[in-house]
């Protein structure tokens, strides 16, 4: 399997059924032309690993986690700090890291809540094509 120390990119942790989740990954693939996250869903067996490595529960899939460094970042602090490393003005977002933790994680929460209602959810994991597949940690064959 995988040693987390030794991962060399920022893993990108989320919920695999989740439309706006997974719609959130594909606007990082397309902001991320050095393609230098890597992916996996919190449902995977990388994910669970994860999960478990660092006390989280491995059967709830609400959080964005940033695996990155031997760290883990989650909610909101997880995806500013992805927002840092987009292309364009996309890492300005990085800059709402001051607001207080609490406050930013609470809107993350809220939404983080109601998404499956605003944006559906997958009977599945999203597949991504092959020519992103060298992008995924466990991806699940087509």
């Amino acid at each position: 399997m995988y040693n987390l120390k030794k991962i060399n990119n920022p893993v990108i942790l989320f919920d695999g059924v989740c439309n706006l989740c997974s719609g959130f990954v594909q606007f990082i693939i397309k902001h991320d032309p050095k393609h230098m996250f890597r992916f996996a869903s919190l449902q995977s067996e990388f994910g669970k690993k994860v999960m478990q490595y660092f006390g989280l529960p491995v059967d709830q899939f609400n959080s964005f986690i940033l695996l990155e460094d031997g760290k883990i970042y989650t909610r909101s602090t997880g995806a500013l700090r992805v927002a840092k490393k987009l292309n364009r003005s996309w890492s300005l977002l990085y800059s709402f890291i001051v607001i207080p933790r609490f406050i930013r994680d609470s809107v993350y929460n809220f939404i983080a809540r109601k998404r499956y209602k605003w944006f559906g959810k997958k009977e599945e994991c999203w597949i991504p094509t092959p020519e992103l597949k060298s992008l995924f940690l466990d991806a699940p064959a087509p």
